[in-house]
C-alpha cells in the first residue's frame, strides 16, 4: 500500500518544529521568569530601602519635636508654664529655631487651658479637652502623638503632648505641629512622574495629602484620566493592618503597581509609597522586547529548517520505498522464517511426547515378534518390516523436531552466566515487529545493579517469550507491556516481571492458569500448556513464579530466580 506522503510530511515537519520550538520557548520563558524575579526583587529591595529611609526621616522629625517639648516640660516650673507671658516667651524661642509649631498650650488634669499661645486663642483658651481621645491617651501613656484631626479649630492638624507630674498632681504640655512639615517630608518620596507617597492612620484615613487627589481624613485614592479626558477615582487597598515594612506588587482594578508600606514608630501612622512598574521596570521591559524579537527570529529559522529537512526526508523515503518494493519477496520470506522460529518452541512439547509413545510401542511390538513363535506366519516379514519403518519414521520425525528446535534455540540445557537485562532485551526484540504492528508499546524498566546469574539461558528465554506472547494476546491492540528487572539484595535473588494492560483475569481464572490445558484464549488459539510448562521450568531452576491480575486492570507475571 502506497504511503500518504502528505500526511507524513506534516507529521514530521510538526514534530521537528515542536521538539525545537518547545525547548526554545521553555528556555526563553524560564529566562524571562528568572530575570523578572531578579529584577523585581532588586526593585523591591530599592523601594524597601527608600520607604525605610523616608520613614526614618519622619521618625527623626517627630523624635526631635518630642525631645524639645519634653525638655521644655521638665526644665520649667509649673507656675512658670501656667503664666501665658512666660509660655509666650518660650514659644517664641522655639518658633524662632523652627517653623514646625503652630501653637502651645498648658492644660490641667481637668482638661482646661491654664495657658495658651497661638493664633486660635479665642477659640481654644476656653476649650475643655477632658473627653478628647488624645487627652486620655496622654494621661495614660505620658507621651502621645495624635492622628490628624479637625478639633475645635475645624482645621486638620495633629499634636504632640507630654504629661508632667509634681506632688501627685498632673498637667499636660501640648504642641500643635505644622502639618506642612510632614507633607514636605513625605512628598520628597515622589521620585518618578507617576510615583506617590502619603501617610494613613490605623483607620486607613489620610494624614497627608496625596499627589494625585485626596483629602485629609478621607480614604486614599488616585485619579485615572481616560482618553476622553474623564477622570476616574480608584481607591487604594486598606493599609490599616500593615504591621511591618514590606513591598508588594499588586493590581488595583487592572492597574499594576508596586506598593511599599512602613509603620512609623511612636504613632498610629503608616507610610505608603506607590511606584509604577512602567517607570521602574523600563530597562527590563526593553530587554523583554529584545528577547521576544530574537525568539521570533529563532522560530522563523527553525520553521524554515524543518521544511527543508522534511522535504529531503520525504524524498529519501520515496526512494527507499521504491527499493523496498523491489525486495518485497525477500522480506516476505524473512517474515515467514521469523514466524517459524516462534512456532518451534511450541511444537516441541506437542510432538515429542506422542513420538516417544509411538517409538516405545514399536519397540514393544518388535520384542513380541522376537519372543513369539510366529516366524512361520506368512505375514511375519511384513510385520517386521512395518515395525522397522515405524521406528525409522519416528527417528526421522525426532530429527526434524531436533533441527527445528535448534533453529529456535539450543536443545541441551546447561548452566551458564546470564545477564538478565540482556536476556530480556534479546527476547523482547523477537516480538518488537509484531507488537508494533498492533500498536503495543514495550516499556523497559531495568535496574542497573542486577547481577549476573547462573542458570539455563534457553529455558528462561522460552518462559519469557511465552509470557510476552500471552501479553500480546491479552492486549490485542493499543496497549502497553512493561518488562522490568531488579536485584533483591536481602535474599540474593533476581526478579523479572512482564506486565500488560490487557483485560486481566478473575480470581477463578487465576486459580487455574497453571493447570495443563487450561487457557483463557479463544478456541483454537491456545493449547493451555505454555504457563504450565513455564511454571515447571522456573520451579526446576530453583525459582518462584507469581501472578497478579484484576479484571480490567491487566496482568503481571513475576519470575524470581536465585543468583546461583
Amino acid at each position: 500500500m502506497e504511503r500518504n506522503y502528505t500526511k507524513i510530511w506534516w507529521q514530521h515537519c510538526l514534530a521537528i518544529v515542536g521538539f525545537s520550538v518547545i525547548p526554545l520557548l521553555i528556555v526563553s520563558t524560564s529566562l524571562y521568569i528568572v530575570f523578572n524575579k531578579i529584577y523585581t526583587d532588586q526593585v523591591s529591595e530599592t523601594l524597601l530601602n527608600r520607604v525605610e529611609a523616608r520613614r526614618d526621616t519622619i521618625d527623626l522629625f517627630l523624635s526631635e519635636r518630642i525631645s524639645q517639648i519634653y525638655t521644655v516640660a521638665h526644665t520649667n516650673r509649673i507656675h512658670e508654664l501656667a503664666d501665658e507671658a512666660y509660655l509666650n516667651k518660650l514659644f517664641s524661642i522655639m518658633h524662632a529655631k523652627s517653623d514646625s509649631y503652630v501653637d502651645i498650650g498648658f492644660i490641667d488634669a481637668e482638661g482646661n487651658h491654664l495657658a495658651y499661645v497661638g493664633p486660635y486663642h479665642e477659640i481654644l483658651k476656653s476649650a475643655n479637652y477632658k473627653n478628647e481621645p488624645w487627652f486620655n491617651a496622654v494621661m495614660s501613656q505620658g507621651i502621645h502623638i495624635s492622628d490628624v484631626f479637625m478639633g475645635y479649630r475645624h482645621f486638620p492638624h495633629f499634636i504632640i503632648a507630654v504629661l508632667i507630674r509634681e506632688k501627685n498632681e498632673r498637667w499636660i504640655l501640648r504642641l500643635t505641629i505644622n502639618l506642612k512639615n510632614i507633607d514636605d517630608i513625605v512628598q520628597k518620596a515622589w521620585t518618578g512622574s507617576l510615583s506617590e507617597a502619603f501617610i494613613v492612620n490605623r483607620t486607613n484615613k489620610l494624614q497627608t495629602l496625596p499627589r494625585f487627589g485626596g483629602e485629609y481624613l478621607a480614604p486614599p485614592y488616585y485619579k485615572i484620566i481616560r482618553n476622553n479626558s474623564q477622570e476616574k477615582a480608584i481607591p487604594y487597598p486598606d493599609f490599616s493592618s500593615a504591621a511591618k515594612t514590606r513591598v508588594k506588587r499588586i493590581s488595583i482594578q487592572g492597574h499594576d503597581a508596586f506598593i511599599a508600606t512602613s509603620p512609623i514608630r511612636n504613632t498610629r501612622w503608616i507610610l505608603v509609597t506607590k511606584e509604577s512598574p512602567n517607570e521602574i521596570l523600563f530597562s527590563f521591559m526593553r530587554g523583554r522586547n529584545w528577547t521576544i524579537f530574537f525568539t521570533s527570529m529563532g522560530l522563523l529559522v527553525i520553521c524554515t529548517g524543518a521544511v527543508l529537512f522534511t522535504n529531503a526526508l520525504i524524498n529519501r523515503m520515496k526512494e527507499t520505498d521504491r527499493e523496498n518494493d523491489a525486495n518485497s519477496d525477500m522480506l516476505l520470506q524473512a517474515n515467514k522464517m521469523i514466524a517459524l522460529s516462534k512456532m518451534a518452541a511450541g511444537i516441541a512439547h506437542e510432538v515429542n511426547n506422542p513420538l516417544a509413545s509411538i517409538s516405545e510401542n514399536a519397540g514393544w511390538i518388535k520384542d513380541l515378534l522376537a519372543d513369539e513363535d510366529i516366524s512361520s506366519s506368512p505375514n511375519f516379514q511384513e510385520f517386521s518390516d512395518s515395525v522397522t519403518k515405524i521406528e525409522q519414521h519416528v527417528n526421522r520425525a525426532r530429527k526434524v523436531i531436533h533441527n527445528l528446535l535448534g533453529f529456535a534455540r539450543r536443545m541441551e540445557p546447561e548452566k551458564e552466566k546470564i545477564n538478565v537485562n540482556n536476556l530480556l532485551d534479546e527476547t523482547t526484540g523477537f516480538l518488537e515487529n509484531e507488537s508494533r504492528h498492533v500498536n503495543i508499546r514495550i516499556e523497559k524498566q531495568y535496574a542497573d545493579d542486577v547481577p549476573v546469574i547462573t542458570s539455563d539461558l534457553s529455558q528462561i528465554q522460552q518462559v519469557v517469550l511465552n509470557l510476552l506472547n500471552n501479553a500480546i494476546d491479552a492486549i490485542g491492540s493499543d496497549g502497553v507491556i512493561t518488562v522490568g528487572s531488579r536485584y533483591l539484595e536481602k535474599s540474593d535473588e533476581v526478579e523479572m516481571w512482564i506486565a500488560d494492560s490487557g483485560k486481566g483475569m478473575s480470581e477463578a481464572e487465576l486459580n487455574k492458569i497453571f493447570d495443563p490445558f487450561f487457557t483463557t484464549k479463544e478456541m483454537g488459539k491456545g493449547t493451555g500448556l505454555g504457563l504450565s510448562i513455564s511454571y515447571s521450568i522456573i520451579e526446576k531452576l530453583g525459582g518462584k513464579f507469581k501472578v497478579q491480575s484484576k479484571l480490567g486492570e491487566g496482568t503481571k507475571f513475576t519470575i524470581i530466580l536465585p543468583k546461583h
